[in-house]
């Protein structure tokens, strides 16, 4: 389970978020709502480890966390299964066979990565998820770049694969995944301090 108590954040030293309270189920997804600036990103962040709270906690599995931003962190020099093979070999798993079906990259495990469209790119990004077996990923607009059909992989993927095998997700979007069974947390009624600063855009995993 993933447990958040008393959480409060600031971005360049000013208060954005204070006052949350949740909890995510082993097997659920939380949806994370609000407009832009209003600090999903530096929540995710702050979520996954990568900076400090300025109050509360959150608690999850150790080194069972994951943060993706809606950059693709690919290696453009590197082939799609070569991207995928250096992610497996950094967290000690091979790549799972079924990775090239979930993510549609069958005829593209040959191409080198810097040769694809902005979509492809993503879905190779997103594959990294089904590579590195965290259970709680934090997830900033996953979603960028994607067709319709490729929205549809991605929310099969979390569904039937991340989900039903336990994990956790916490995901800021702006669009509709699909994730019905999903709880929505909107952040409006936390904020604090919006500021003209823009949340980071890093591809930290």
């Amino acid at each position: 389970m993933l447990e958040v108590r008393d959480f409060a954040i600031e971005r360049s030293g000013l208060p954005v978020l204070s006052g949350l309270n949740f909890s995510v189920a082993a097997g659920d997804a939380l949806i994370l709502r609000g407009p832009n600036g209003i600090g999903k990103t530096t929540l995710l962040r702050t979520l996954a480890g990568l900076q400090e709270p300025s109050a509360g906690t959150c608690t999850f599995p150790p080194d069972e966390g994951a943060y993706a931003s809606h950059a693709d962190g690919i290696k453009t020099a590197l082939t799609v299964q070569e991207n995928l093979a250096f992610w497996g070999d950094v967290y000690g798993n091979a790549v799972p066979d079924a990775i090239w079906d979930w993510f549609d990259l069958g005829d593209l495990r040959d191409r080198f990565a810097g040769t694809l469209s902005a979509g492809q790119k993503r879905r190779v990004g997103l594959a990294r998820l089904g590579v590195i077996g965290r259970k709680v990923l934090f997830l900033d607009e996953p979603t960028v770049s994607l067709d319709g059909f490729s929205v549809k992989l991605f929310t099969q993927f979390l569904r039937d694969q991340h989900l039903a095998s336990g994990g956790i997700a916490v995901i800021a979007t702006h669009i509709d995944l699909g994730l019905d069974e999903a709880e929505t947390l909107d952040l409006t009624p936390f904020a604090t301090s919006v500021s003209g600063a823009t949340d980071s855009d890093e591809a930290f995993l």
